[in-house]
């Protein structure tokens, strides 16, 4: 019988873009079956993303995903909304955690124990395996978002404010899953949020 707490690693991905969810993940490690590798998901390759997203799925305790969509970003603010996806992730998970450690300065609410952990998707493994989870998830999401609104070329920035994504919404206008309550977006669409992102 294992002695030790449940302790799950909870991070995001997806609070810059301007288009498409922010994802969260949270992961139980299991402490007699460490994982190699594990680090910050923007430090790695996506290959070893994908790689240490496979481990992390088989190897686990238990993990989660959960998410905040377009709208509840617009709604709530982006801060919410990556605390409510947060929150989904933590609850979905099919065991409930005796603590939750999560990366950066805020913490969803929750029943059990959060501490916030700056730099933590660097510095505690758990975190490290939420933030690939995250990461791996969202960018498959965003490939398909691609398909469905081919005009904006998600699958190549991922909904990041690059110069070709800022062009195609000066072209086209905001698709669906634009976020309009982001700077970016406010601007070029002017206050009716012109575009369908046909």
């Amino acid at each position: 019988m294992r002695k030790f707490l449940l302790v799950a690693g909870v991070d995001e991905a997806g609070r810059g873009p301007l288009a498409g969810p922010v994802v969260a993940a949270a992961v139980i490690l299991d402490p007699e079956n460490p994982i190699d590798g594990l680090d910050d998901s923007k430090k790695l390759s996506p290959k070893r993303r994908a790689v240490l997203e496979q481990t992390i799925r088989d190897q686990a305790l238990a993990w989660s995903v959960g998410r905040a969509e377009a709208e509840e970003i617009d709604r709530y603010n982006i801060l919410n909304a990556t605390l409510l996806a947060m929150r989904r992730a933590v609850l979905a998970l099919p065991v409930m955690p005796h603590r939750v450690q999560v990366d950066g300065k805020h913490c969803p609410r929750l029943s059990c124990a959060a501490e916030a952990v700056v730099d933590g998707d660097s510095l505690v493994p758990a975190i490290s395996a939420a933030s690939i989870l995250a990461k791996v998830s969202r960018d498959a999401e965003m490939v398909e978002l691609d398909g469905r609104f081919p005009l904006y070329g998600f699958s190549r920035h991922k909904g990041y404010p690059t110069q070709a994504h800022i062009q195609s919404l000066q072209q086209y206008g905001a698709c669906p899953v634009h976020r309009r309550s982001f700077g970016p977006v406010k601007r070029l669409l002017g206050n009716d949020g012109r575009g369908t992102g046909r």
